[in-house]
């Protein structure tokens, strides 16, 4: 089904938006980060605590900024390569910024607990890493089980089994997929 012209402002004019909203997200936190350092080192906080929000802060507004221009990028610009594809990369790099984020928070809860002395509150922080690993696996499963599928797997023509092969040629050349032929190998064709 061809997409109108209108569908496709109205795409482009939506992505625009959510997209800056994400990015002012992203400015906001990162000037939040930057004032409760500032307040740690002119000593109206404890240092260490101040650290850690700021860390904290930042992070989030990394994981704000990079989904931002996931927004941009992904729905904004002009598809020009294949849906799979694009779906491999804006889910690799939005769940590694994800998991970045989650250690991070671990790693940061760890050294805030260790230096209160709350050892009894250490699962909390371990709960975020493990999660943060399942997480990692689960990316690791995706890109392992869609390693070798192309745009032919999710055409409605091509998920019943029976579609000939005319209807199923008729598809790749209308989204641009005809196979390539092979390079001949020795002087045979």
């Amino acid at each position: 089904m061809p997409h109108s012209p209108l569908l496709a402002s109205y795409r482009q004019h939506m992505a625009l938006v959510f997209a800056g909203i994400f990015l002012v997200l992203a400015l906001v936190l990162t000037g939040l980060s930057i004032h409760a350092l500032a307040s740690g080192l002119l000593g109206k906080s404890a240092i260490v605590e101040a650290l850690v929000k700021a860390i904290n802060l930042a992070v989030i507004a990394l994981a704000m900024f990079e989904l931002g221009m996931v927004v941009n990028r992904e729905y904004r610009e002009a598809a020009s390569e294949a849906g799979l594809a694009s779906l491999r990369r804006t889910v690799t790099h939005f769940v590694g910024i994800v998991c970045i984020a989650l250690v991070l928070e671990g790693l940061l809860m760890v050294i805030k607990y260790s230096q209160l002395e709350l050892a009894g509150n250490l699962t909390y922080p371990v709960a975020i890493i493990a999660s943060a690993a399942m997480l990692l696996t689960a990316l690791g499963l995706f890109l392992r089980f869609t390693e070798n599928l192309d745009a032919r797997s999710f055409s409605p023509l091509c998920r019943d089994r029976h579609t000939d092969r005319t209807t199923l040629a008729g598809t790749r050349a209308a989204h641009g997929l005809a196979r390539q032929r092979p390079k001949a190998r020795h002087g045979r064709p």
